[in-house]
């Protein structure tokens, strides 16, 4: 494409053009129904007609309620051409959390999924004054509705169908957007506080997009499977965006908890997503090797022998040659195009941000010929600032930074005190009515601090290593990073997830929620009986056996690092039950609280290393 676009409206308008017959694509039933670049022009002008006939005026806020689908889309592009700042709520978020977001964004309409996510709207809806109207998309309107302007996404479509002569008036209307107009607000997950607001502009966004493309292999006729939430701002930008400018089609998985299923059906060429998916990609694939015969673990173990002699060729985007080649290309055969079968068998790569990914689960992957891309940034960066580029990847780094300068100085820097530092193109405008926050956040210099802490190694690279407020201080003046020995933690197949304790504390703990799949395996071996998930974590079999897998990892550690004891959690932690961040980051103040009782169990008892919950 010639000129670069400045504006979301613009890129919309201009993703027309590829004119491809499934430009996005949803499940009904066991299959794919694609829906043309033509079909998804209808639908967004005319919702954007409807909200202009209801009198949503430019500056007017949009709140969106739902879970992936194209209807998320064209409520994005409406609002975007009309110039209706959108602010976006995960649907796994609970009544006061939602009710938080719509008070704080003073939005005027609400879009909700179902009934069930109307009903977290009304619920607050009394403590909502700026709160005009609200659309439900699927279902009936429930009778707690009564004397609300509750109406429904089939009547708003009509009232744009009505307007049909109007439609090309609203390309006009984009064509009014400028860079520095506020596009949306997205709330911050509040890992440590109550989350804020982070305002992008058009602008904002779109330099993403450009810097992103530049750096990434996307091209036309890519297929994109679609699950992480659009709420999250890595989602929206390069599974959205993106794809949609590059001329990507766009398939939406029916859930989370579908994926594995939908790529069989869709056979994406990309993947967007966090470090949780693919750690429960390895963990299937580990499990279904450990159950396997002695010569198919044989080969395997052979296989990823080989694996890895060839992989940092493959870092490097070099080929392979002579009998390595010969011995990768058996490998690939006989072991890694099964594996990747699983996957739909078209994958050229991956990405992964939201959350740091080890170095061991990247190497995997690589290994097996599904490369993954990391990158890093956050909400208020729009959010990419680093990534790793085909050539130069680097495991256990995020990459190199999009630009190395911007406008005179750099784009990226490193603080005294380790902190990652970022001015550009891709900063937000600030916090949502909160300005002590934003000058918090952005220093006079114009130079946003990520709160994260990191170290460039002899390439150039970014190495995260902790986020500044999550370090771990002993009471002897040790500092920790948990992420790191978390992630080491997670590589092993008996263990699914793990946080560690120990601020102001004399020696770290960990709680540890098992991978249960490996570990119920194992007790049959050891013929232990057990009811339930508690009863087998109470087990001291079992308390011996993860502790065991702990020493792997300790032996590895300093000592001030050495985890000295854990409690085993018997359930996992989830966005619903309020351990993880609906970007599956975990809240460690939530944590803390939670399992406050247990925590102080593994500083007061002295009877043995572990402690069972």
């Amino acid at each position: 494409m010639s000129q670069e676009v400045s504006t979301i409206a613009e890129l919309f308008y201009r993703g027309l053009e590829r004119q491809l017959p499934d430009a996005m694509a949803t499940k009904q039933g066991d299959r794919y129904v694609p829906i043309s670049h033509a079909e998804i022009q209808a639908k967004v002008e005319r919702l954007a007609l409807a909200l202009q006939g209801r009198g949503y005026s430019t500056g007017t806020h949009v709140a969106i309620l739902a879970e992936n689908g194209p209807e998320w889309a064209y409520v994005d592009y409406a609002c975007a051409i009309l110039g209706l700042p959108l602010t976006t709520i995960y649907a796994t978020l609970n009544a006061p959390q939602a009710g938080f977001i719509l008070r704080d964004s003073a939005s005027a309409v609400v879009i909700c999924s179902t009934p069930a996510q109307l009903d977290k709207v009304l619920e607050n809806w009394p403590t909502l004054p700026e709160l005009r109207a609200a659309v439900l998309l699927k279902g009936e309107i429930p009778a707690t509705a009564t004397g609300r302007a509750v109406f429904t996404w089939a009547q708003l479509m009509a009232e744009g169908e009505a307007q049909e002569a109007r439609r090309p008036e609203v390309r006009e209307w984009a064509k009014a957007r400028t860079p520095q107009e506020l596009l949306t607000l997205i709330y911050t997950s509040g890992t440590t506080a109550d989350p804020k607001g982070a305002m992008l502009s058009h602008g904002n966004v779109v330099s993403n997009v450009h810097a992103a493309l530049k750096a990434l292999p996307l091209r036309e006729g890519d297929r994109c499977l679609s699950f992480l939430p659009l709420t999250h701002i890595f989602e929206r930008m390069a599974g959205h965006y993106c794809m949609w400018h590059i001329g990507s089609s766009i398939y939406y998985a029916e859930s989370v908890n579908t994926v594995a299923a939908d790529m069989i059906l869709v056979q994406p060429t990309v993947l967007c997503s966090v470090p949780r998916i693919y750690e429960k990609i390895y963990a299937r694939i580990q499990d279904s090797i450990a159950g396997s015969g002695l010569l198919k673990r044989l080969i395997f173990k052979w296989a990823m022998e080989v694996g890895k002699e060839a992989v940092p060729s493959f870092y490097d985007d070099k080929p392979i040659t002579g009998w390595l080649a010969f011995k990768y290309g058996l490998a690939q055969k006989l072991v890694f195009s099964k594996i990747l079968a699983r996957t739909g068998g078209r994958i050229r790569f991956a990405c992964s941000g939201g959350a740091p990914l080890s170095a061991k689960l990247m190497e995997f992957f690589w290994i097996l010929g599904l490369p993954i891309l990391e990158g890093y940034g956050l909400t208020e960066t729009s959010p990419v600032i680093c990534v790793n580029m085909p050539g130069a990847v680097g495991p256990g780094t995020v990459g190199h930074p999009l630009y190395d300068q911007w406008e005179g100085r750099p784009f990226m820097k490193i603080a005294e005190d380790g902190e990652v530092l970022c001015q550009g193109p891709n900063i937000m405008m600030g916090y949502w009515r909160n300005e002590q926050a934003t000058r918090e956040a952005i220093d006079a210099d114009g130079y946003f601090h990520t709160g994260d802490i990191g170290s460039l190694d002899e390439r150039g690279r970014l190495r995260i290593t902790d986020r500044k407020k999550e370090l771990i201080v002993t009471s002897g003046g040790k500092k920790i990073a948990p992420q790191p020995i978390e992630n080491a933690l997670k590589t092993d197949k008996y263990i699914s997830q793990a946080v560690l304790i120990g601020d102001q504390r004399n020696f770290i703990t960990a709680l540890i929620v098992p991978n249960f799949d490996s570990l119920e395996r194992w007790a049959a071996h050891k013929k232990l009986h057990y009811a339930h998930h508690r009863e087998l974590t109470q087990l001291p079999l079992v308390m011996a056996k993860l502790m065991s897998r702990i020493e792997k990892v300790n032996a590895t550690l300093s000592g001030y690092e050495r985890i000295k004891k854990i409690a085993i959690i018997h359930h996992e932690m989830t966005v619903e039950t309020g351990e993880l961040t609906p970007s599956l980051k975990i809240k460690r103040r939530v944590v803390n609280e939670m399992y406050g009782g247990l925590i102080e169990t593994l500083y007061e008892t002295h009877k043995g290393e572990t402690e069972a919950h």
